[in-house]
């Protein structure tokens, strides 16, 4: 393995002074503790490992203040045949962070110098905790708070993780007064949080053709409808060789995956500015408010250093599976596209992926695009053409779902439970959808 340096550090085993290196991660940009592995990168190896990485994960929670759950990861790893503990760590919202023993103090408080840990100075502590963010989502209070959480629920039942009646707490979604805060106002089942899709004729946007709202409702349901609508624009084109016919879509679907659940959890709300999604004739652009996380450089973002700006929205992410390890997104969209599609203002962050194979396109190919999309959801809508709106939209689901339960389609559609199960037999009566296997293990056969 390569040396340490100010992102990573080797411990042959599970020391004293494992939260030291932790919180020293913490106070800057994030970096990477691997356990088992010697001082000049030998492997040493891991003996009892799945109790190393429980230990890890309760050290982590149980000796460190502020609490730094969402923040970090702990994950197993082989190399030279042996095991070792990898654990990954964010840069922290609440700088300073400090051991809880000793307090917010210089022996509580640690940097990172090089590949060394370093106690902080008073001054410096008490400077940086000035500089802390003063406004932060879980302590603003939900502008309203009549709120439920029908579709979060969901979706932990989904992950096998279901909520207990204690979810809001163990969720960090109340303020210190016992209130709900602004992540559970993006996560509640409704909200006034408007996020769009738009699309444009051309490559500008003189010439809007649709303009999509897929918000106003759960974050997590709206991330997985705008992602649907992307993915239905993102269209596979083909490429000709002399050697043999290549397709492949418009824009890297791993690639615009991560960009969108990135720009959603790293927005900055309290201005109450949305992420936009937009297509244009060349290209797809991803837009969020709030520039960089302060303390975090370009250099820093482009060596995936991670610096949550809303830590208790990606831990939620993290649970329901729609993020991985912290960083791995911009690797994932740095493996197909240079630092040249990201750039950045003040106050805004913009992630452009021009369309595979052009940088720019002529309109009469962005004619054709758009052309093609519209083609595309026309069939969809014509091939329903004999069914009611309500057993279209059920139908949809089902398709892009064949094990969907009725509780979930009540969920995904809003409709009551007799309109859902009325509507399932009209679509069965007219052999559309047929039951495959019984009522609560079965799936749902498309017959056309």
């Amino acid at each position: 393995m390569n040396k340490e340096n100010h992102l990573v550090e080797y411990k042959r085993e599970l020391s004293e002074t494992f939260e030291r290196s932790v919180i020293a991660f913490l106070n800057s940009t994030g970096g990477h503790i691997y356990i088992g592995v010697n001082d000049d990168g030998s492997v040493y190896g891991v003996k009892d490992i799945d109790h190393v990485q429980r230990q890890v994960a309760d050290r982590i929670l149980n000796n460190i203040k502020p609490n730094a759950i969402g923040l970090f990861e702990v994950v197993t790893e082989e190399k030279d045949d042996k095991g070792i503990v990898h654990v990954a760590i964010s840069g922290g919202p609440e700088k300073p962070y400090y051991l809880k023993k000793a307090g917010m103090t210089s022996e509580g408080c640690f940097m990172r110098v090089g590949s060394s840990v370093h106690g902080m100075s008073e001054k410096m502590i008490l400077e940086t905790f000035a500089s802390r963010a003063k406004i932060s989502l879980a302590r603003i209070p939900a502008p309203r708070q009549d709120l439920t959480f029908s579709q979060l629920k969901i979706y932990y039942e989904e992950s096998k993780k279901p909520l207990n009646s204690q979810f809001a707490k163990t969720l960090e979604l109340l303020t210190p007064d016992g209130r709900y805060n602004y992540n559970a106002y993006l996560l509640a089942d409704e909200n006034g949080v408007s996020i769009k899709v738009a699309r444009y004729k051309g490559a500008d946007k003189y010439d809007l053709i649709e303009n999509e709202e897929f918000g106003y409702c759960s974050i997590i349901k709206a991330v997985k409808s705008v992602l649907t609508r992307l993915k239905v624009a993102n269209i596979t084109h083909a490429k000709i060789t002399p050697m043999e016919r290549i397709e492949k879509p418009l824009v890297d679907p791993v690639a615009l995956r991560e960009a969108v659940i990135n720009a959603v959890v790293h927005n900055d709300y309290t201005k109450e500015v949305p992420p936009l999604f937009e297509i244009f004739s060349d290209r797809m652009e991803i837009t969020n408010y709030g520039g960089l996380v302060e303390g975090l450089s370009k250099e820093d973002f482009f060596n995936c250093c991670s610096m949550p700006r809303n830590r208790e929205l990606m831990r939620i992410f993290h649970d329901l599976d729609m993020v991985e390890q912290l960083g791995s997104g911009m690797r994932r969209i740095l493996r197909s596209y240079d630092e040249k599609a990201f750039s950045f203002t003040d106050h805004f962050m913009r992630t452009s992926f021009y369309f595979e194979g052009q940088q720019r396109l002529g309109d009469k190919l962005g004619d054709r695009i758009n052309d093609r999309i519209n083609d595309r959801i026309n069939d969809r809508l014509n091939d329903r053409i004999n069914l009611t709106e309500t057993e279209s939209l059920i139908y949809a689901e089902i398709k892009r779902n064949p094990s969907i339960t009725v509780p979930l389609l009540m969920h995904e559609t809003g409709y009551s439970e007799p309109t859902i199960n009325r509507t399932l037999k009209a679509l069965r009566e007219k052999s559309y959808i047929a039951r495959i296997g019984s009522r609560k293990n079965g799936r749902w056969e498309i017959l056309q």
